[in-house]
């Protein structure tokens, strides 16, 4: 390689804060809902955020993919990251004293604290950390 002798486009991927995401068939996600993928591999499909240990939360919705009526891949969603305010869970809710610790998608836009409120081991996916406890009585949920 040498040396530039003119300027270019830097590519940086630190700034990169969406995923597009092929949606899975039958499925709709909504803007604002926590986006998870489903399955392994090249098969992986995104779809709402539920309670489900299977799955990987990846960020939240930054627009409508209705794929209700499409096969896998039929239509993507852009999935971003960062810190974003979702519902603190009525029956496993978090508090300020969790700050920092991971927090569980109870359903696409309900986090939880423990991701096991009746069981005792975890059956809802990691959603990322919490951030802060809104005065609204939402959470700030940091979604990497």
């Amino acid at each position: 390689m040498t040396a530039l002798v003119a300027s270019r486009l830097i590519k940086e991927l630190a700034t990169v804060t969406t995923r597009r995401l092929p949606v899975a068939a039958a499925t709709a996600v909504w803007e604002g809902a926590m986006v998870a993928l489903s399955g392994a591999g090249a098969a992986a499909v995104a779809v709402p955020a539920s309670a489900s240990a299977a799955l990987k939360v990846v960020g939240v919705a930054q627009g409508d993919a209705n794929n209700l009526a499409g096969g896998a891949g039929a239509l993507t969603v852009d999935a971003k990251v960062g810190t974003f305010l979702m519902n603190n869970s009525a029956t496993d809710p978090v508090a300020l004293g969790d700050i920092g610790s991971p927090v569980y998608a109870q359903d696409d836009n309900t986090v939880s604290k423990t991701g096991a409120p009746a069981s005792g081991s975890p059956t809802q996916p990691q959603a990322g950390f919490l951030w802060n406890v809104d005065p609204s009585g939402g959470v700030w949920v940091r979604f990497l």
